[in-house]
């Protein structure tokens, strides 16, 4: 099947769920989100796979285990495509790229690479022409002042208070999502982060550390 993007009505699923996020209204539903949401979604990976990477879909229900909110359906469809993440709420179409929240020995190395002028100054030009490009270039728990062992006064100061760095960027909804224009903005969203998510791969890369200490 070749992706045309999501119609209207996939939306209105969304705006029906937020509104009775109950299993009454799923189960009444289910048919239109696998037909309206989920199978677009899976046409649209389909075809960027080859380019970009396995997709997989994240799960629609919610983990309520340790939420104050027990709503138990998540208001989106997310996936992962390669290093991008996509995902359609009822406000429009999000993209993301990057490594939204580091283990210690990944922010370790991360802090050390933009401390370094070579590494620093080379992410600082990737991040400069991601926002010139229109892409939200941010961090995840930033600190108010430079980490430990680093100067207050460091001229790339941003980026060291970051425990992560992600490019995102949002398109509200319109007939545009109707199309295959949908696929085109996320293409060119992965295209422009690329630089960063390289960058992110070659000087940090995954954390080696036992899954139950990387927090």
């Amino acid at each position: 099947m070749t992706f045309l993007g999501w119609k209207a009505e996939a939306l209105e699923f969304f705006e029906g769920l937020e509104a009775d996020n109950s299993k009454a209204y799923w189960q009444a539903h289910r048919d239109e989100y696998d037909e309206l949401v989920r199978a677009p979604m899976e046409e649209l990976l389909a075809e960027l796979e080859p380019g970009w990477g396995e997709g997989r879909i994240f799960r629609p229900y919610r983990d309520v285990r340790f939420s104050r909110d027990k709503s138990p359906y998540k208001t989106n469809i997310a996936a992962r495509i390669g290093e991008g993440y996509v995902q359609l709420n009822a406000e429009g179409l999000g993209a993301g790229s990057g490594m939204w929240e580091m283990a210690p020995d990944q922010l370790e190395r991360y802090r050390q690479s933009v401390a370094a002028d070579r590494t620093g100054r080379e992410l600082v030009r990737r991040v400069a022409k991601a926002r010139a490009a229109g892409l939200d270039v941010t961090g995840h728990g930033e600190l108010k002042t430079a980490p430990k062992g680093y100067p207050k006064d460091h001229p790339r100061l941003e980026l060291l208070r970051y425990k992560g760095l992600i490019a995102w960027q949002e398109w509200p909804a319109g007939p545009w999502l109707g199309t295959k224009r949908a696929k085109d903005r996320l293409v060119e969203f992965l295209k422009s982060s690329r630089p960063i998510t390289r960058w992110l791969q070659t000087n940090v890369g995954p954390s080696t550390l036992p899954e139950g200490t990387r927090s």
